[in-house]
């Protein structure tokens, strides 16, 4: 691998186990002169560029194992033509994701491209379009796409095989962007135009070091291969064992800044996992709300986890979950979510950034997913911004939470009580864990059910799953 830009090549030894690459056959297609358009010159620099990087086309297409996992990678050649895309790279594509759909493998697109080819016109440029047809048949047939975007990633390279991946991975100072260099506002901040930028934006899950891009790369095949049809395990309370004795000692069990947290349950319930960040729409809410997928302590099982924080939870956050179910979902893939959150962040710019329809969208994922959900209230259950994440009849409550359909100081505010009663507002809520189970909301005990009840509202839940 060189210091300045890594052949495809290169990349591809970097990635992959050793001598476990074999390229793929792609089709033959009657070259015209100068190309569709007759662009003068155009044969001469396709030449070149042959002679420059030994390729014949931008992209080299072929299956490989990562860590073990068998996969097609599809790698983009930026030496030849700046990587772009025309309907000879358009022909690779698709029968590469053809092949990944008969052979069942995820697909790994390493892109570094600079947009489709002006010297093939809007032939070029409809490629794109049969290269989003051709991902979104392979996500139909519930195989994953993880994508690593390399300096640099710009035009419609980015918008369909980068941004539109299940998982983004970014390798540092990349430039990612829609618009490319020569075609931005002569005043644009180039730094929105970075990897970086595009990971805090929530349009990429995270920035990986080349030292690291097998590993990691693994791992996500891995997590996302790993189908399974049994609900994931109950965690065990990892703070309190015995029950509150009133309503008011359960919120503040809820709200001691002692207890155990997220990272300590998922800590608990996992032995490796990675991450997925933003709503893909320009918002991240890592202090609210994480999402990703882990291999289960319990059973070594992939289960995904959605997990609020104990903070009021942004409509990103309620839109990463949403993206976590529904790829969790269509992957066959068990999910473990966690409640803990006052409830939704109520601000002004919480309501700029839809959070209405942000919750909307959450609980329209897990009321419609086929794959079991399993919950557990770990904190405060404050309102529908808490209940969006709940599973129904799949809810567990640890002893040092509380579920509510209002804070009990809200409650008493309401009915114009004094702040002295908001105790007694707490009892007459029922929030208590026991209170819970004894009202049908949250189970008692360890989950009971056999690996095929996936609760009420998911009975036929595999019954059309490709």
């Amino acid at each position: 691998m060189t210091a300045a830009r890594p052949t495809a090549r290169e990349l591809l030894a970097l990635v992959t186990d050793a001598s476990t690459f074999t390229e793929l056959p792609h089709p033959a297609r009657e070259p015209a002169p100068d190309g569709p358009l007759g662009w003068p010159g155009y044969d001469a620099a396709r030449a070149r560029a042959t002679d420059r990087t030994g390729e014949s086309e931008s992209v080299v297409c072929g299956t490989a194992e990562i860590e073990g996992t068998r996969a097609v990678l599809i790698a983009f050649e930026f030496g030849f033509l700046g990587g772009s895309l025309g309907r000879a790279t358009g022909d690779r594509l698709e029968s590469a994701h053809r092949y990944a759909r008969a052979h069942r493998l995820p697909v790994v697109p390493l892109v570094a491209t600079g947009g489709s080819r002006m010297q093939e016109g809007m032939l070029a440029l409809t490629q794109l379009q049969r290269v989003a047809r051709q991902s979104a048949l392979t996500r139909e047939a519930g195989l994953a796409q993880v994508a690593v975007v390399r300096d640099p990633t710009t035009g419609g390279g980015w918008a369909t095989l980068g941004a539109g991946a299940d998982v983004v991975l970014a390798l540092p100072g990349a430039q990612v962007g829609f618009a490319g260099s020569r075609v931005r506002p002569p005043d644009a901040d180039p730094a929105a135009y970075t990897a970086e930028a595009q990971v805090a934006a929530g349009s990429a899950d995270a920035v990986v070091p080349p030292g690291e891009l097998r590993g990691t790369l693994g791992l996500w095949l891995r997590l996302l291969t790993g189908r399974s049809d049994a609900p994931a395990p109950v965690p065990g309370p990892l703070g309190a064992t015995d029950p509150p004795a009133t309503g008011w000692e359960a919120v503040l069990r809820a709200r001691d800044p002692r207890r155990p947290r997220a990272g300590r349950y998922l800590d608990a319930c996992f032995t490796r996992r990675a991450e997925i960040r933003g709503d893909r729409c320009g918002g991240a809410d890592p202090e609210g709300m994480l999402c990703g997928f882990g291999v289960s302590a319990r059973d070594g099982r992939t289960v995904a986890y959605a997990a609020q924080t104990g903070a009021a939870t942004r409509p990103a956050g309620y839109r990463t979950a949403t993206r976590l179910i529904r790829l969790a979902d269509r992957l066959g893939i068990p999910v473990l979510t966690l409640v803990d959150t006052p409830g939704a962040a109520n601000d002004a710019e919480a309501e700029r950034q839809g959070v209405g329809p942000a919750i909307a969208e959450l609980f329209g994922a897990v009321a419609g997913t086929r794959i079991p959900v399993t919950t557990l209230v770990v904190g405060e259950g404050g309102s529908g911004g808490a209940l969006a994440l709940a599973a129904p009849g799949r809810t567990w409550a640890a002893p040092d939470s509380y579920f509510s359909v209002i804070a009990p100081e809200s409650a008493a505010a309401i009915l114009k009580r004094p702040a002295d009663q908001v105790p007694a507002t707490a009892d007459h809520l029922r929030l208590r864990p026991q209170d819970l189970v004894e009202l049908g909301v949250v189970r008692a005990g360890e989950d009971d059910t056999d690996d095929t009840d996936h609760s009420d509202h998911t009975d036929d839940a595999d019954t059309d799953r490709p």
